[in-house]
């Protein structure tokens, strides 16, 4: 030590060095800074920082239509119809726009609040850092009558602007084309189902704006076309669509207070969760802000004030909870803000005070109005809120009952905890086991200094069709949420966990899928924050054991086993291997579950994540809803595509 601390006094540190990245050199340094990271994520990023500034353009009205290619080589096109990005030079930069926009971080229209009235953009260095990941980029610019063209490699102009040909006056618009760098990303090809997901709901939060969709990969060629005349209120149908609906009438709002553009749709369902979207400036403000609690406030205080002045809460005791008034509401609310202020981790929270005012007063007077006007609605949603305040009310005597065991109660619980003897939680995991033989193995196979053991009887409750009373009364979940110890929905405190790892070790089979995604859908539904924080993984263990003598394989697909048949053959056949299938994680030893699946230096581990709340929602209401049909289709067409269904 003494040794290492004289060799940094001694390095040099003076001005020179002090490194200077100039131009897009700081993006291709560090572009996790820029786009969050360079795996699949970051590379969809690119695409939304492209599109977001055509939406730019719809929002100021001057686009109507943006197609958006994945081609071949998953290389990405945008195309729209907006005004064309200016070409002229700069009066102080001295190059054209286009190539001021492409090259420089910072630069753009949207800082100018005359170009335009609202932006999408939340850190205003838009498509210069898709210049900058890209191996090549090329922009055409369609204005005034002529069409314009420049090409850059690496966010390095190659070829300067110039005008390709003479056009017709009328024809305007902007097409950038760009392929990812290799050297940049570890991961190249664009998910369909991400990209189209995203552009459905641009369509929804600008209604009006056609957005197409083509791919020309092989063998996956399919275009769509998005466009909702309706707006939010066609969002919220689609959401619904695999609920039992209570109401066919969408409420909505489109309006606007004190210069912010207020638009909201909802509606109530017979389900017994909340799910509320927001955005703002087209943004998905997953973390929720000031808009979100205004419109809280506002339904809570609304629909209270009609149920008691219609007196439907003379009997109870009580009045209605935020939480009783959201049971089994789907709604989208978007707000467009001139000067967003963004707070949070992620930057998606709004933190504009003046407009938490704005959308409490336009819901107050529009909410109250229509359930006025619409007394059969009112009523039931007043009879969907007063029953969940009922249950709320034997969920609490069940929470009361779950907070009365700790952690060193479990044991007398169905599931028994084989807890570990460390106590710091970033440095302890805890396997959730299908049944008791794999939790046998495990609790004598495993590392008991950090590794705790909970093996689970059968299926746990499907939380996608219970109310929270009675997910609170079923035995496996409260051994799980005992376990953990950081409570559960609006109890649930991350820093009380008491494992950052949780480790889903299931059977790999139809069964074992099962168990999986109903344990999946409970921490998405009851701790979301667990996914969110990265806490939540799939252990994958193998499913064939190839051995012949002393040596021995695991395989975790038909292809690997066939290479270690292949291998252990040495051209003598196949006779002289043992091939063994594992149908459960009981049929292994504890040595060989250890070093299959729960050893970390030989282990794989599948980390669980929500890229996108609204399209996880929708695949869990597909998977786990009351509703076959869309069940069964989804099966259908993902089925060809995967070995092992995983949400």
């Amino acid at each position: 030590m003494a040794k290492a601390a004289a060799e940094i006094s001694t390095s040099k540190y003076d001005a020179g060095q002090i490194q200077v990245l100039k131009g897009l050199e700081a993006v291709r340094k560090r572009p996790g800074m820029y786009i969050g990271s360079t795996s699949s994520r970051g590379l969809h990023h690119l695409v939304y920082e492209v599109v977001d500034n055509s939406i730019d353009e719809a929002l100021a009205g001057h686009a109507t239509k943006i197609e958006v290619t994945i081609h071949a080589d998953d290389s990405i096109k945008v195309v729209d119809d907006g005004r064309g990005i200016p070409v002229d030079i700069h009066p102080t930069e001295k190059i054209p726009g286009v190539e001021l926009a492409m090259t420089v971080l910072h630069a753009g229209g949207k800082f100018d609040k005359s170009s335009y009235k609202v932006s999408g953009g939340l850190h205003g260095v838009g498509v210069s850092v898709v210049n900058a990941l890209s191996e090549q980029l090329m922009v055409w610019v369609r204005r005034e009558g002529k069409e314009y063209y420049m090409d850059f490699v690496r966010g390095i102009t190659v070829t300067k602007l110039k005008v390709l040909t003479k056009i017709p006056e009328r024809v305007r618009g902007t097409t950038v084309w760009f392929k990812p760098d290799h050297t940049i990303f570890t991961e190249l090809r664009y998910d369909y189902a991400t990209v189209a997901n995203r552009l459905r709901e641009l369509s929804y939060l600008n209604k009006g704006v056609t957005i197409t969709l083509k791919d020309e990969r092989v063998g996956e060629e399919k275009t769509e076309v998005f466009f909702a005349k309706g707006g939010l209120k066609e969002m919220v149908q689609f959401l619904n669509e695999k609920r039992k609906v209570l109401h066919t009438d969408v409420v909505y709002i489109d309006t606007e207070r004190d210069g912010i553009d207020i638009e909201l749709a909802f509606q109530y369902n017979d389900g017994y969760n909340e799910n509320v979207f927001s955005f703002v400036n087209s943004i998905n403000t997953h973390e929720g802000g000031t808009h979100l609690t205004g419109l809280k406030s506002a339904l809570t205080r609304t629909i209270n004030a009609y149920a008691a002045k219609n007196g439907a809460l003379k009997k109870a005791n009580f009045t209605l909870s935020g939480d009783d008034v959201r049971e089994g509401l789907t709604a989208v609310l978007s707000v467009n803000v001139r000067e967003p202020q963004f707070e949070g981790q992620t930057k998606t929270k709004l933190g504009n005070s003046e407009v938490e005012g704005a959308v409490k007063a336009v819901v107050n007077e529009h909410l109250s109005a229509y359930l006025e006007e619409h007394p059969r609605v009112a009523n039931i949603i007043i009879d969907k809120t007063v029953s969940a305040a009922l249950a709320r009310e034997a969920a609490r005597k069940a929470r009361d009952l779950t907070r009365k065991k700790s952690a060193l109660d479990v044991g007398n619980l169905p599931g028994k905890l084989a807890d570990c003897s460390l106590s710091d939680p970033a440095l302890c995991e805890i396997y959730l086991v299908e049944g008791d033989s794999a939790g046998g193995s495990a609790k004598q196979g495993r590392n008991r200094a950090f590794q705790a053991i909970l093996p689970l009887r059968g299926k746990i409750l499907n939380v996608e069709r219970a109310r929270i009373d009675k997910i609170l009364g079923n035995e496996e979940i409260r051994t799980i949420i005992t376990a953990i110890g950081a409570g559960i929905k609006d109890d649930f405190n991350i820093e009380n966990a008491r494992y950052h790892k949780l480790i889903l070790m299931t059977d790999a089979d139809v069964d074992g899928a099962h168990i999986r995604t109903l344990l999946l859908t409970f921490f998405y539904r009851q701790m979301p924050q667990l996914i969110e924080a990265g806490f939540v993984y799939i252990a994958q263990p193998p499913l064939y054991r190839v051995a012949r003598g002393k040596e021995e394989f695991y395989a975790y697909d038909e292809k690997e086993r066939e290479e270690y048949v292949k291998r252990l053959s040495n051209g003598e056949g196949k006779s002289t291997v043992n091939i063994q299938r594992y149908k459960g994680l009981g049929e292994m030893n504890p040595l060989q579950l250890w070093s299959t699946t729960m050893d970390p230096e030989t282990r794989t581990i599948l980390q669980v994540t929500v890229e996108d709340a609204i399209l996880a929602n929708d695949t869990f209401e597909k998977l786990m809803g009351d509703d076959v049909e869309p069940r069964r289709l989804f099966i259908e067409q993902n089925a060809k595509f995967v070995s092992n269904l995983d949400i």
